[in-house]
């Protein structure tokens, strides 16, 4: 996968990324990172490229020229024209999911802006997407998109020696990651938990998704709505929720939906497939219990409004 870094600063970014997990990984080649200095296509014999903002205000703007000029001379290299993700506090809070998604692509442009930012009609020219690393303002583009790369460039293939570390780590299946224990086996009083020490894979791994249940529940309880959680999880979250029991929400609304089939002799059989069918897609993650929750929902209301149309 190969990263390109339009910004102002091209020392800063090589010097940050240039260490550690992906350091190496461009090392061996498994992932490029290529800084573009926007200045090299300033027009200026200074070498500028900002200017006062029209209409008056604070600071300076940089100009479209040296931006544009500086992608377009990327894609006639490269000979395509990659997404290009500008760096702003405007844009979607970056998260694990479009992480995901960006890693599939070849190639990625990250702009980077300074001062109060960069001339409206570069963004319109070239900006595919605007991504935020919170609600709060830097200085520039570069840390943000050092963040991203790091993040993103962990599940491209090769680049960790594991690639089950990228799958287990905090915020898979939306999930907070469980509690790292090494060696000594007792600190200070503190000893690493029985089950670690048992060599009993499946109880490890079953203490490990009871954990970053609990620890979700503890620090993010927002994830829990799309957590990807089986029939059982589900059960064990519902009880340490105090009473907030999403089965019985869950079965409250197959039951709605039993009720809007109007079919009181094949009630039972309904109910009961509905189940099984929920059941099988917990168990293979393939959505969530609101999604689930969602469908019967629409098709209870699909149903009844069929019956009104017919009925006038």
């Amino acid at each position: 996968m190969r990263f390109h870094i339009l910004t102002l600063f091209p020392d800063m970014v090589m010097g940050g990324l240039g260490t550690s997990i992906t350091g190496r990984a461009m090392d061996k080649g498994t992932i490029s990172v290529e800084a573009i200095d926007i200045r090299d296509y300033s027009k200026d014999k200074h070498r500028h490229v900002d200017d006062t903002p029209y209409g008056g205000g604070a600071g300076m703007v940089m100009q479209p020229g040296p931006v544009c000029d500086a992608y377009e001379d990327l894609c006639a290299k490269l000979g395509k024209r990659p997404r290009v993700l500008y760096m702003t506090p405007q844009g979607r809070v970056f998260d694990q999911s479009i992480a995901e998604e960006l890693a599939k692509e070849e190639d990625l442009v990250f702009l980077c802006g300074h001062y109060e930012g960069i001339d409206e009609r570069a963004l319109e020219l070239i900006a595919t997407d605007h991504l935020s690393v919170g609600d709060y303002v830097l200085t520039g583009g570069e840390l943000p998109a050092m963040v991203m790369i790091d993040c993103i460039s962990r599940l491209v293939p090769g680049v960790l020696g594991c690639q089950a570390s990228a799958e287990e780590e905090s915020f898979h299946d939306n999930l907070l990651e469980y509690p790292q224990y090494t060696r000594p086996e007792v600190y200070q009083g503190l000893s690493v938990p029985e089950v670690l020490l048992t060599g009993h894979h499946k109880n490890i791994e079953a203490w490990r998704r009871e954990q970053s249940i609990r620890r979700t529940l503890e620090r993010r309880p927002d994830l829990l709505k799309d957590a990807k959680l089986t029939i059982k999880e589900q059960k064990l979250l519902d009880s340490l929720r105090d009473g907030e029991e999403g089965l019985k929400e869950l079965e409250s609304v197959i039951d709605r939906y039993v009720e809007a089939v109007d079919r009181p002799e094949a009630a039972g059989r309904t109910k009961r497939r509905a189940m099984a069918l929920t059941k099988k897609l917990l168990a293979a993650k393939e959505c969530t219990l609101e999604d689930i929750k969602g469908f019967y929902r629409v098709c209870a209301l699909r149903i009844k409004m069929l019956r009104d149309r017919k009925m006038h």
